[in-house]
């Protein structure tokens, strides 16, 4: 589908000084921009909580050229529990494989080309001894129960491109050359446990409620119908949030107005650096000997 694109993965971290180590020394990513919040986001942005939390955009480059993630941390949340719904994250980085190496990071499988590794939070990532053609993450992998079902959904109603199948994967996306997106056939339920990310794609604005029209008269959920989120002091973004037949969130976006919003911020690291500092969480949760999960 012409004009669309893959944007960004949203991760939910618990541990951020320790997940923002791991994104800035082992993988070499960049923060790209950092806010606060004060109370949950209404397109429930970092799940289903009301409270204090922070959104960090990290990555190899800036969002209009590069997939990047999102970072939520929820206050008062230490861990969230794992599911089998995110299935990894592919790294073309020479640097972050070097990188890996040398400060001699935990690997599940390594080889010389290749090495399998977890985020603090768990998370998997593969991290591939050469650099990417167009942007260094270049797959999102995904566990579907029913892989038929799923390429109905994402081939033929939301229109990305089957680029390579099998009797048990799909790889799909909207451009050859950008970010992909893997289902892989699961042989057991997809379960999103409470640690349950979204993957957000944009398109023209005038898109999107074409798009939410097409789910609907289909059956398919709406999460959030098409609502304006405002971030002060930046542009006004319209979003649509969806769920596939398993249940993974989907986020549109207006591709204008993120462009703008995207736009990498000076200060990133700085904010970020201040709020990590100024975070107690640790200590008033360490004098109770108890998490909120």
């Amino acid at each position: 589908m012409a004009l669309r694109r893959a944007l960004h993965f949203v991760f939910k971290i618990g541990n951020r000084n320790e997940t923002i180590k791991f994104y800035r020394e082992i993988l070499g990513m960049k923060v790209l921009r950092h806010e606060e919040f004060e109370e949950g986001c209404k397109a429930s942005c970092n799940g289903p909580y009301d409270g204090k939390w922070s959104k960090t955009m990290i990555g190899f480059g800036p969002e209009d050229e590069h997939f990047v993630l999102e970072l939520t941390y929820n206050y008062g949340i230490k861990e969230y529990k794992l599911g089998n719904d995110f299935q990894g994250l592919s790294v073309h980085s020479k640097a972050a494989f070097a990188n890996a190496t040398k400060h001699n990071y935990p690997s599940q499988e390594q080889s010389d080309n290749c090495m399998t590794v977890q985020a603090p939070d768990g998370y998997k990532f593969l991290l591939v001894n050469e650099d990417g053609k167009d942007g260094a993450v270049t797959k999102v992998a995904i566990g579907v129960s029913n892989l038929a079902n799923s390429l109905g959904y994402w081939h033929k109603l939301l229109g990305m491109t089957v680029f390579d199948q099998t009797d048990t994967t799909a790889v799909l996306g909207y451009d050859a050359d950008k970010c992909k997106l893997e289902l892989i056939q699961l042989e057991q339920p997809v379960d999103h446990a409470t640690a349950f990310g979204r993957i957000a794609f944009s398109c023209p604005q005038d898109q999107l409620p074409a798009i939410e029209r097409a789910v609907k008269e289909v059956g398919h959920p709406i999460l959030t119908p098409l609502v304006s989120l405002d971030t002060p002091g930046k542009a006004t973004v319209e979003v649509v949030i969806l769920a596939d037949p398993d249940g993974h969130e989907i986020c549109f976006v207006g591709d204008e107005a993120f462009r703008e919003l995207s736009q990498p911020d000076i200060n990133g690291d700085q904010l970020l650096d201040k709020a990590m500092a100024e975070d107690k969480s640790d200590e008033w949760f360490k004098k109770r000997k108890k998490w909120q999960i």
